[in-house]
């Protein structure tokens, strides 16, 4: 597919635009493919990292040259709502996860119940979307939209239902937000988490002690242990990191293994995606993550000016992929749902990262409920300005 792709790419070299977007996505390549040179295990970095860059490549060269027209949201909705008419299917035939340490729920065709969970929360983002739109869009909108609900019920996953039903009005509100008060959306975003360490900091509540208020366990189910460890082991190598992809069960003398305490030897990854990022690719990589999260938001926020619908339901994807990444741990991670959907969504971004204005297509094609809130569009005169003055 890489190789179509580049194919695609070079056939359609004219169409070929780099917004900062995607020039902060291939340096964080870069930077991972870099690490391969430093990495603990090398030859594990290299074959995931060619991976990743194979699947980067796939999604973003042929979504840059796509003509206007294209509309990879659309896309992505036809993939997920399959994805749940697969999942309900799988639910009727198959038992849930039932054992002892586990928590009950239904996997799906997933692995465990929190992927299904996942899967659902994004299908219900995209359904909703279809659903600001008339006719067929709204009743698959409608149907998928059920579905979604039904499924993140059954996969008993508590985090993917709260960000589900929360995320898309926190993402309506900073819009508005940004709106009414000319300041960037990612401006607002970076303020959320500077205010949060001064409240802390001022009242003492902690993230352990909303931990416990939320689930009644101050560790987030046992995470913050692995944090701990890995924090430790960040500040080994707190510039450049052990190598993308080379820390966690990459042999029996990993550092994951040789170093860490009782159960967490066995964890696949931190359960959270900036401590990973930490730990592969140092502060270097995080500033680059953290710079391309920024960048697709601000790229938001000004798509926002001509196609807020669109807006919404990107940055509701970006901020539960953000969010879910503080529990989680899917920056980078090869086939990783969320990762892929984060990616198309960037791109998707960077497409109208240089428009001022939709393509007159666009704006037939597109006729959203929510933009009719907003009354009549400024149509400019027939007759050029310069010619009405010399009259």
């Amino acid at each position: 597919m890489s190789a179509v792709a580049l194919v695609v790419a070079l056939r359609n070299r004219s169409r070929l635009r780099f917004p900062p977007i995607l020039i902060i996505l291939f340096a964080y390549l870069a930077l991972a493919g870099a690490s391969v040179a430093w990495a603990f295990k090398p030859e594990a970095s290299g074959i995931r990292f060619a991976q990743q860059a194979m699947i980067i490549a796939s999604i973003a060269l042929p979504a840059i040259v796509a003509t206007r027209s294209t509309d990879l949201l659309r896309g992505l909705f036809w993939c997920f709502f399959v994805a749940a008419v697969l999942n309900m299917l799988f639910v009727m035939g198959r038992p849930p996860i039932d054992v002892k340490y586990a928590t009950w729920g239904y996997p799906g065709y997933f692995s465990g119940k929190n992927y299904l969970g996942e899967c659902a929360a994004v299908a219900f983002l995209l359904a909703l979307h279809e659903l600001l739109h008339p006719g067929r869009r709204r009743v698959l909108g409608i149907v998928t939209a059920l579905m979604s609900v039904a499924l993140l019920l059954l996969s008993n996953s508590k985090t993917a239902l709260a960000l589900a039903v929360l995320v898309p009005a926190f993402a309506w509100t900073l819009l508005k937000l940004s709106r009414a008060t000319r300041v960037p959306v990612w401006m607002i975003v970076v303020s959320i988490p500077i205010c949060w360490m001064v409240f802390s900091f001022v009242t003492g509540i902690s993230m352990n002690r909303v931990s416990y208020m939320l689930y009644g366990d101050s560790t987030f189910t046992g995470r913050t242990i692995i944090w701990d460890f890995a924090n430790m082991q960040i500040a080994k190598k707190p510039l450049l990191g052990w190598g993308y992809q080379s820390f966690w069960l990459v042999g029996p003398d990993a550092p994951s293994i040789v170093e860490a305490p009782g159960w967490v030897k066995e964890m696949p990854n931190a359960h959270n995606g900036y401590e990973d990022t930490l730990l592969e690719l140092g502060y270097a990589g995080f500033f680059l993550l953290v710079a391309f999260i920024l960048a697709t938001i601000h790229g938001i926020g000004r798509l926002a000016r001509f196609d807020l619908s669109r807006a919404w339901i990107l940055l509701s994807i970006v901020l539960y992929v953000a969010i879910t990444n503080g529990l989680e741990s899917t920056w980078m991670r090869g086939f990783e749902m969320l990762w892929v959907v984060f990616v198309i969504a960037a791109v998707e971004v960077a497409r109208y990262w240089g428009q001022a204005r939709p393509a007159a297509s666009l704006r037939i094609a597109r006729r959203p409920a929510m933009r009719r809130i907003h009354g009549p569009r400024f149509r400019p005169p027939s007759t050029p300005i310069n010619v009405v003055r010399s009259r």
